[in-house]
Order: structure tokens, then C-alpha cells, then sequence
């Protein structure tokens, strides 16, 4: 897929002020500081059209952004930083939960988690949530240049071995680099398919 335009179309603090569209929506979510903004303009080839931070837990509104006037990426708040207060994170996951549950225009959810890390239980438990409530998703494993590619092998097999205790199939999973542009062409990719058989 070649990304010809993308703009940045608004902000949502509830379903409910989601863009009312036909578009079919591609989402991201993952813990906080996962690489999220950084995956997001990389796949767009666009610098800062999603808000690189430092501070994780940054992104707190649904952001939508518009792709070739055909689909929707939509960025999601981060889940499971613990320095914003409990309000607040219960507010991220009404936030979360609303749009990932009852957002119609939402096509596929990719769900982004550090290969340098294990199995985390938060990202365990988000999966578990989506496969409860049938919602498709993908995996994306972010920042591999970090790590050697027997190291990713590894981390990306334990993850297999844990999704396998609980899933018969297990979901559609992506490796990428925001900093080396690995990944962006299969990611990509998947969303043409998607859309070309819509």
C-alpha cells in the first residue's frame, strides 16, 4: 500500500464523539511507552503526526486520522501506566473498553508489546479480553532492533507457548522497527487485503 495522504481528522474522549463514517477503522493500543506514536508515523511516513512522548501514559483522547480518504488509522490511550491516578486509568479503560466493544466502524485492533520483554500480564490479560469478546486482532512486536534475532526468536516463541495454554489459533502477529521502518510493508499490507476484501 502506498501511503499518499494522511491528516489527522480529530480527538474523542468518548465513544460517542467518534467520527460518524462509513471508513473501516485499523486501531493501535499497548502499555504505555510500547513505541506506539512512533510506529504509527512510520507506517504513514509522516513525522509527528502522532505525538512521540517520553512520558508514557500521553496519549489520553481516541485520535483519528484519515489514510488516502479510504480508511481510518485510530491511536489509542495507552493502557496500564501506573503514575496517572486510579481515576484516571479507570477512566482509560471505560475509554478503551467502549470504543474497542461497540465502535462499529472498527476493523482489526493491532496490539502492540515489547519484544525486549516477556510475556507481560497486562498485555496477557488485554488479549484474553479481545479473544472473550471476538474482537480481531494482531499482535505487533515493536522496537526488534533492540534485540538480536535469536533473542526475538526467543521472546516471540514464549509468547507462542503462552497465547497456546488458552488459544486454539493463535492471532495474526507482526514484527516491527519504527527506527529501521521494519515491518511497515507487511503491516501495511495486511490493511490493503483487508480493505480489498471489503
Amino acid at each position: 500500500m502506498n501511503i499518499q495522504s494522511a491528516t489527522f481528522r480529530c480527538s474523542s474522549q468518548k465513544l460517542s464523539q467518534c467520527p460518524p463514517d462509513d471508513r473501516h477503522e485499523f486501531a493501535f493500543i499497548g502499555r504505555s511507552n510500547v513505541g506506539k506514536s512512533s510506529l504509527i508515523n512510520m507506517l504513514t511516513g509522516r513525522t509527528g503526526l502522532a505525538k512521540v512522548s517520553g512520558t508514557p501514559g500521553k496519549t489520553r483522547l481516541i485520535n483519528h486520522f484519515t489514510i488516502n480518504d479510504e480508511w481510518s488509522l485510530v491511536d489509542l490511550p495507552g493502557y496500564g501506566y501506573a503514575k496517572v491516578s486510579r481515576r484516571e486509568r479507570s477512566g482509560f479503560s471505560s475509554l478503551i473498553t467502549d470504543y474497542v466493544l461497540n465502535r462499529e466502524q472498527l476493523y482489526y485492533l493491532f496490539v502492540l508489546v515489547d519484544s525486549r520483554h516477556e510475556p507481560q500480564r497486562i498485555d496477557l490479560e488485554f488479549i484474553r479480553f479481545l479473544g472473550e469478546h471476538g474482537v480481531p486482532f494482531g499482535i505487533v512486536f515493536t522496537k526488534v532492533d533492540k534485540l538480536s534475532q535469536a533473542q526475538l526468536n526467543r521472546n516471540i516463541d514464549a509468547y507462542k507457548k503462552r497465547l497456546s495454554e488458552e488459544w486454539e489459533e493463535l492471532p495474526g502477529m507482526f514484527v516491527s522497527s519504527s527506527e529501521q521502518g521494519r515491518g511497515r510493508d507487511e503491516i501495511l499490507d495486511f490493511i490493503e487485503n483487508c480493505l480489498e476484501r471489503n
